[in-house]
């Protein structure tokens, strides 16, 4: 069984980290509520047009440029190179893509007559509608499934605490992004999607080292059990969180400003996913009440009269 020392009294701090998160989430929830997300064109509808130049361009020029115009709400980053920029416009009324894209144009080429519009992409407000109603029911199913996986591989209880748990990720992870407003969209909900199966697969190891040691570790509590697993898969998931941060943090800075959303969503997912898999999976399992008894073969009835001779 390896070493049974508590190195670290993991359990002891559930009290502060269960007040600490329950801040956090009423805070994220507080955001969410008042000033919602900043949702991208994605979810909101509008138009998105992609324009090349054959110099690096200011990105500061070109929103003072749009400060007295009809495109003042709108979003521009770099797109791959500085030489060639992203321009989110919100819903215009009366304007088809057709009239933005022209507008946007002779509005672009009075500081730049080389300008040239490589594409445009239109999203109806529908469409929009759809694809926010799609991303929050692929969200709900996503954890369905995953407390149905965990009640059925482990017991319900452990079922409560990981969902419990991701809940917990995805709500602050979106306060986060209300609070900090930052866009929102496809690209983020797909980080989020990530950062669930991240956050799961660390508290799925968690819990099979619990299970393993409660059969196994005799005249321990479920709170002694739980520390001895969460020493022995600290350097596993310290290891798995630091590598993928590295990863990210690459991502981020050399990955250009068009996934800077995406990265991000995936570093805090993956910085508070650790946190919950330690201080919120596993608390909640244990004020259900878990016990040794729970998760100890069911012997059949009659199969040790059977054996005698």
């Amino acid at each position: 069984m390896g070493n049974m020392n508590i190195k670290f009294n993991f359990m002891r701090m559930r009290v502060i980290t269960t007040i600490m998160s329950v801040l956090l989430l009423i805070a994220s929830i507080a955001s969410l509520s008042y000033q919602g997300l900043n949702l991208g064109i994605d979810f909101t509808g509008g138009t998105l047009v992609e324009v090349g130049y054959p110099e690096a361009v200011d990105l500061d020029k070109i929103r003072e440029s749009f400060i007295d115009s009809e495109f003042s709400n709108t979003s521009v980053q770099y797109f791959g190179t500085a030489n060639e920029i992203l321009i989110r416009i919100p819903p215009q009324r009366g304007l088809n893509s057709a009239d933005i894209s022209n507008n946007l144009l002779n509005l672009l080429s009075a500081n730049n007559l080389n300008v040239e519009m490589r594409r445009v992409e239109f999203v109806g407000p529908q469409v929009g509608d759809e694809l926010k109603e799609d991303g929050g029911l692929a969200m709900l199913y996503a954890l369905l499934c995953i407390m149905v996986y965990v009640a059925f591989r482990f017991q319900m209880r452990f079922s409560v605490g990981a969902v419990a748990a991701l809940i917990h990720d995805v709500v602050i992870t979106l306060g986060f992004f209300s609070i900090m407003h930052f866009n929102f969209d496809l690209t983020i909900l797909a980080a989020l999607l990530a950062v669930i199966g991240y956050s799961l697969n660390d508290t799925i190891v968690v819990f099979d080292r619990v299970r393993e040691n409660f059969r196994k570790v005799r005249d321990k509590t479920p709170v002694d059990v739980f520390n001895i697993s969460l020493n022995q898969t600290l350097s596993r998931t310290l290891m798995t969180s630091f590598t993928t941060l590295l990863v990210l943090i690459a991502l981020f800075f050399l990955g250009g400003e068009i996934i800077h959303g995406f990265s991000i969503a995936l570093i805090f997912g993956v910085l508070i996913g650790t946190y919950s898999s330690i201080y919120i999976a596993s608390p909640v399992t244990l004020a259900l009440g878990i016990k040794k008894e729970d998760l100890m073969p069911v012997k059949k009835e009659g199969l040790d009269l059977e054996n005698q001779p």
